[in-house]
């Protein structure tokens, strides 16, 4: 047994050093889970910025469009502000829900920022983000018109991204 117990720390150390080459070098950090693409907006309520009777994403939603979590405070959302609005402009209806955002922060940041939403629901708590599997935000939901998530888009919207969700909202109404 004396023997072997100098041997324990470099079986560990040789283990380690397997499961990070095997593991480690092989999972892109960078992959984020879509694990609700394919699958129906969740059916939880939000209550309007404006007030009024809570609804769901899904009832604010007429024929495809995107859904966009972000919050007043964060940078990544500053950045994507104009993007999201020259995605307006081109006729792309965008669904925002105020993540974890007191309402007048929100509505402030809109007023600076400009509103590209057509509807903004407040989600204080959070649920939703969890109903939505978010890790953080910006984080933008490509909804066909049925309520349908197609794709899941991480992080800030770029201009190249705004040409190839402007075509593919297109294909979506022209198909649908």
């Amino acid at each position: 047994m004396r023997r072997i117990l100098p041997f324990i720390p470099l079986v560990v150390v040789v283990a380690l050093g397997i499961l990070f080459a095997t593991y480690g070098l092989s999972h892109d950090p960078t992959v984020q889970p879509r694990a609700l693409v394919g699958k129906p907006l969740p059916t939880m309520a939000l209550a309007p910025i404006t007030g009024g009777t809570p609804v769901s994403v899904g009832q604010t939603i007429k024929g495809p469009a995107l859904v966009n979590f972000f919050f007043s405070t964060c940078v990544p959302c500053t950045i994507e502000a104009p993007q999201l609005m020259a995605l307006k402009q081109r006729g792309v209806q965008i669904v925002g829900v105020a993540y974890k955002d007191p309402p007048a922060q929100t509505l402030e940041f809109l007023d600076r920022r400009g509103n590209p939403f057509s509807q903004v629901l407040v989600d204080r708590q959070g649920d939703a983000g969890i109903e939505f599997g978010i890790t953080g935000a910006p984080e933008t939901f490509l909804v066909d018109g049925k309520g349908m998530i197609l794709d899941k888009h991480v992080g800030v919207i770029t201009d190249a991204d705004v040409g190839d969700l402007t075509r593919r909202i297109e294909a979506l109404k022209t198909a649908g």
